[in-house]
């Protein structure tokens, strides 16, 4: 252990919370480990953690206490009876939840008189430690920049903003990011491979082909920023008839044709709403209208 490093606490150690521990262990954090089975702790006691028999000597154990358990409902059954020990630490919260969830957290350790973060882990167990894995953190800037050294031993820290749920929200479009592309690579996997293409083949060129995405959603956010939509590379217009070259294809060698249909309808809607001569772009109009009519 390095004595110039803070000490951390870890609550919850599923295999996230196991991979926090051991990371923290690594780089040489003083690290106490608690979980509601402590045989899930043995490995790490193993590498030099110190394992709490309860939540409140886990909590009172570290200045930083960082959890990670299955839900929120589970990270109260937890904190509340640890709850006299938070004051004048930092509680980060790595527990998936809603916006709203981490509003009621944050209040909840304000009241006991701990400071906050929501954070938001963005990789699986096995990417905890590279600098390249970006962490999310919104709540308390002071405590962010804190513990900022301790938050970069997980990954790359980054900081959203003071209302407690920006993390959380960010977590959830990027997951939807996450979701349409992936899914959307397996569809365009199923058609070449219906050519007898292996993915193995396909993915080089898929992978090349979101570089160039990346560019068109750099050129695409201030418009959507701004709400004008100039066409002048490829309207909506033009992109409904090259996706009805999808659909045909799709059909033709029998492949699910659910997403593409999907888009199409969004593309529809936004020529429908007057959009048919501006960029994909303005899809998000038609976007944003379904969900404030929701």
């Amino acid at each position: 252990m390095r004595s110039d490093l803070p000490s951390v606490t870890v609550l919850g150690l599923g295999s996230m919370g196991s991979a926090l521990a051991a990371v923290l262990l690594e780089r040489g954090h003083e690290t106490t480990v608690w979980n509601r089975s402590a045989d899930k702790a043995r490995p790490l006691v193993e590498r030099g953690a110190r394992l709490a028999a309860t939540p409140e000597e886990a909590v009172a154990a570290s200045p930083v206490v960082i959890a990670c358990v299955l839900d929120h409902a589970a990270l109260r059954a937890v904190l509340d009876p640890a709850a006299g020990a938070l004051a004048g630490k930092t509680l980060v919260n790595l527990t998936s939840g809603s916006p709203e969830q981490a509003g009621e957290a944050d209040a909840w350790a304000g009241s006991h008189g701990a400071d906050y973060l929501d954070g938001a882990i963005m990789t699986t167990p096995p990417g905890v430690g590279s600098p390249e894995m970006m962490f999310l953190y919104s709540g308390s800037r002071a405590a962010f920049e804190a513990h900022r050294p301790t938050l970069a031993s997980l990954g790359d820290p980054l900081y959203m903003g003071a209302e407690p749920g920006l993390a959380s929200l960010y977590d959830a479009a990027l997951l939807g990011l996450m979701w349409s592309t992936l899914t959307g690579w397996l569809h365009g996997t199923a058609l070449v491979g219906a050519e007898k293409t292996p993915a193995t083949a396909f993915t080089p060129v898929a992978i090349r082909w979101l570089t160039a995405v990346a560019g068109f959603m750099t050129t695409y956010a201030p418009q959507v920023d701004a709400g004008r939509y100039p066409g002048d590379d490829a309207t909506v217009d033009v992109q409904i008839a090259a996706v009805d070259h999808l659909l045909h294809a799709a059909e033709a060698r029998g492949v699910d044709n659910a997403l593409p249909e999907l888009l199409k309808s969004a593309m529809e809607r936004a020529r429908a709403a007057g959009h048919g001569s501006d960029s994909y772009a303005s899809v998000i109009e038609v976007l944003k209208k379904r969900g404030s009519a929701a």
